[in-house]
């Protein structure tokens, strides 16, 4: 029974997708804002999960330097966030449709000279990111521009929506390496060459994680971005992506330098370090961030 409900949900998700695809792209950016507040409205769970993270982070936001938002009104925010978030969920579709090119094409690149460096070292790269802005244009885009990519991810539970998405990430010379038993295939496609994206920014377990502050509150964050960096040699840039306007833009920072230190302490470190990139984007770009997650579950004290 559950073989037949797996088939007709992937089905449903291909005809839906194929024709949010099929619209004009300049409808795109309407239709998505729509499919953001049937989102909000239709799921409150999720609403109430976006303003409650929303207003814990609210006075380490306030305090910090790149805060300028044009309103502070965290139902304000929360609405663009859910725009943001439907837009997105827009052109996903058409990517997997084979409607993406103009998108991609559209992208602004920045910080390409940390790029460069990275790749110069000859040790395959570790992209270190989080579930901001068009995320999965991120991936699919780097696999376009620079050859082979990998992402690592969780598999979806529908075997069959899963191979579909499979295929269409095919399109872009792009592959998936699940999380479960991941790091061989991660050090393999390192080893020859390969971008590795990972994000990071959402709440690990504790055996996976360690406790670092999160946007003002102790959240449990995964190690394996610094234990793999560590292992492989390979160079680790922070990267992100974000919208302005119509268009998008992926920025490359430096490389971030792992220190010496090898201890559990020393891992701990170097986790917070990477957090913090996230931090700035989630207060630069306050509305483009996957605000929906439980981020601080199994932790959620304050910092003082």
């Amino acid at each position: 029974m559950i073989r037949i409900f797996w088939i007709i949900q992937a089905a449903l998700f291909y005809c839906l997708t194929l024709l949010a695809a099929k619209l004009p792209a300049a409808l795109s950016g309407r239709l998505g804002a729509m499919v953001g507040f049937i989102i909000s409205s239709t799921v409150p769970g999720r609403r109430k999960i976006v303003m409650g993270n929303m207003q814990g982070a609210l006075p380490y936001l306030k305090g910090h330097p790149l805060w300028s938002p044009p309103s502070d009104n965290i139902a304000q925010l929360a609405r663009e966030n859910f725009d943001n978030l439907g837009r997105s969920l827009i052109e996903i579709c058409r990517l997997y449709h084979g409607k993406g090119d103009e998108l991609i094409a559209g992208i602004e690149l920045r910080g390409r000279e940390h790029y460069e460096a990275a790749r110069g070292k000859d040790k395959g790269m570790i992209c270190f990111s989080g579930h901001c802005g068009n995320w999965e244009l991120m991936a699919l885009t780097f696999s376009r521009l620079f050859g082979d990519g990998v992402v690592v991810a969780k598999p979806q539970k529908n075997p069959y929506f899963n191979r579909m998405v499979e295929r269409m990430r095919m399109g872009y010379n792009s592959r998936v390496i699940y999380k479960k038993g991941a790091l061989r295939g991660i050090l393999t496609a390192l080893k020859k060459g390969n971008l590795v994206g990972i994000l990071a920014d959402q709440a690990a377990s504790p055996e996976d994680g360690v406790l670092v502050d999160v946007l003002g509150r102790k959240a449990w964050a995964s190690t394996a971005p610094v234990l793999i960096a560590r292992k492989s040699g390979a160079p680790l840039v922070p990267v992100f992506i974000h919208r302005e306007g119509e268009r998008h833009v992926i920025t490359f920072y430096p490389e971030h330098t792992m220190s010496g230190d090898l201890t559990d302490e020393g891992v701990k470190k170097e986790t917070q370090a990477l957090s913090r990139f996230v931090d700035n984007f989630v207060v630069a770009h306050p509305t483009q961030w996957y605000w929906v997650h439980r981020r601080w579950k199994r932790a959620g004290e304050a910092v003082a």
